[in-house]
């Protein structure tokens, strides 16, 4: 394949993980909005160790594991902004 091939093919998986991002985002959002109505904190930092401990387990390479931890990081955080605006913590 050549670089344009690849370049495509690379769109398209960025198009899925864009959809996948998102998709988690609505599942964060949710958690939000039950941490709320159960009047638990937004930050769960067992919860996070865990996500980050799957990801480094679950990884095959070529990322580092190192590299992985740093995504899911910023996933993360990510995430906890939009936990923090479904419960009512965080204006955009």
């Amino acid at each position: 394949m050549g670089v344009s091939n690849w370049r495509k093919k690379i769109d398209e998986l960025d198009s899925k993980l864009v959809e996948l991002l998102n998709e988690r985002a609505k599942c964060a959002a949710e958690i939000g909005k039950l941490k709320r109505q159960d009047g638990e904190p937004i930050l769960s930092p067992r919860r996070e160790r865990e996500i980050l401990e799957r990801a480094a387990r679950l990884n095959r390479g070529p990322l580092s594991e190192r590299a992985v931890r740093r995504l899911f990081e910023r996933i993360l955080d990510e995430a906890r902004a939009v936990e923090e605006e479904a419960y009512g913590e965080r204006k955009s």
